[in-house]
């Protein structure tokens, strides 16, 4: 077994194209009791050095009933982590990592095994992974949420409550001018805020090569709502290597959305609200560039249906 005080350790919290906040780990001490806890009640032998992400800490384990190779997955339960063992039973493996068992006084999964060393973003045509991601997303999108999940009808009264004050701390007129025109686009799509199963942090980090699918998401932030505020994170991460319009046709083709991308476009502007917001809250007075280019893109003339022009 691999050392359990290597989970105190820190490693790697990359930005994957969702929200930059905070990593928010279990401590170490609790970690280190939480996985000697669900080692022994499930019976799992740890045979790997822990992986940690943003919120969790994740040990490859062999389940020793069957031999079978999973994954015990600890992490704090909050507003956005609750929702995940519901979403993948929900998904049922289809397009997504399966869940095998769950303890919901800790939010500590066990989960079937990806390989965590072939990520979508590994994948140099950033096209090519983009197509992956819109396939997944048309079949987890595909299924409405169950009761109880995060609404995106909330989460869109509430970033358009906050718009006037964040309009005012920035410093920048432009920016100002580009936040108000992405709470004027939420407004026109708010009355109809969907109420699909959204994984809502879909990206290439988040989607691993697997051995019964060729790919799966793992780490859903669940939510019900419209399948276009699904997008951004396939368009932030890996902002550099460009294609961002065509990224956007391609999801919006898969998820069936060709003919209504204005509305596409708009749930894609409220993402871009959300993540400014946060910017705000934070204490910035300046947008993120990748963030201002990614909405300026969107609005720009030309930036709608039948189609958006290619860069």
């Amino acid at each position: 077994m691999a050392d359990m005080s290597e989970l105190s350790g820190e490693g790697g919290t990359g930005n994957g194209g969702a929200a930059d906040v905070a990593p928010h780990h279990p401590a170490p001490a609790q970690a280190q009791d939480q996985a000697r806890e669900f080692l022994d009640r499930w019976g799992l032998r740890q045979d790997g050095p822990p992986m940690r992400g943003r919120i969790a800490v994740v040990l490859p384990v062999v389940r020793e009933a069957d031999g079978a190779r999973a994954a015990l997955k600890l992490q704090e339960v909050d507003e956005e982590t609750v929702g995940e063992p519901v979403a993948l039973r929900v998904w049922d493996g289809r397009g997504a990592v399966r869940l095998l068992d769950h303890d919901p006084a800790t939010g500590t999964m066990l989960l079937e095994r990806l390989d965590e060393a072939r990520p979508l973003a590994a994948v140099p045509d950033v096209l090519a992974a983009t197509e992956v991601i819109a396939e997944l997303l048309a079949r987890l999108t595909s299924v409405p949420a169950p009761d109880g999940t995060r609404r995106l009808a909330d989460i869109a009264a509430r970033m358009l409550d906050r718009v006037p004050d964040a309009v005012d701390a920035l410093a920048d007129a432009a920016e100002r001018r580009l936040l108000k025109s992405c709470a004027a686009a939420v407004r026109e799509v708010a009355d109809e805020p969907g109420d699909r199963l959204l994984h809502w942090d879909l990206h290439f980090d988040n989607v691993l090569a697997a051995g019964r699918e060729p790919w799966l998401a793992i780490d859903p932030k669940p939510l019900a709502g419209d399948p276009g505020f699904e997008l951004l994170p396939a368009l932030w991460n890996r902002f550099g290597e460009g294609g961002l319009l065509r990224r956007f046709d391609l999801m919006t083709d898969a998820l069936g959305m060709a003919a209504d991308r204005e509305r596409a476009r708009a749930w894609t502007l409220g993402r871009v609200l959300q993540n400014s917001l946060w910017t705000v809250v934070e204490g910035g007075r300046r947008l993120d560039p990748e963030m201002t280019e990614i909405g300026r893109a969107l609005l720009a003339p030309g930036a709608a249906p039948p189609g958006l022009a290619h860069d």
